[in-house]
């Protein structure tokens, strides 16, 4: 499948905020779900928040839940965000996006994963 399109990363200071976008080139989300993953230095891509189209059923994983939103644009269908605020060092990865079947977990993804979207925390 291909890949959505991540933007919106970059360098910012522990406690800053940052937006990320998650577009589909092309077309309408395909998946019953649309979720972010990250992958630190050295570790294995992790789940951080999952969410339906409409974005009434969401889930974040405990590290960034009260930190991090989740939403899609009103104008633009094929496009999410994912609103970062209070940022920590632990924080720093590479973002994706990836539409999802099965749960706002995502514990199926239907998209091949794409650039991602680096995101650094410095302390």
């Amino acid at each position: 499948q291909v890949p959505l399109v991540e933007s919106g990363g970059g360098l910012v200071q522990a406690g800053g905020s940052l937006r990320l976008s998650c577009v589909s080139p092309g077309r309408t989300f395909r998946g019953d779900y649309i979720g972010w993953f990250r992958q630190a230095p050295g570790k294995e891509r992790e789940f951080v928040v999952g969410t339906n189209p409409s974005g009434t059923d969401t889930y974040y994983v405990e590290s960034v839940k009260g930190r991090f939103t989740i939403s899609r644009d009103s104008v633009d269908k094929n496009k999410i965000y994912l609103e970062m605020n209070s940022l920590k060092p632990e924080d720093t990865a590479v973002y994706y996006c990836t539409e999802c079947l099965g749960s706002t977990r995502c514990p199926t993804r239907i998209n091949n994963w794409g650039q991602g979207t680096q995101v650094t925390v410095s302390s």
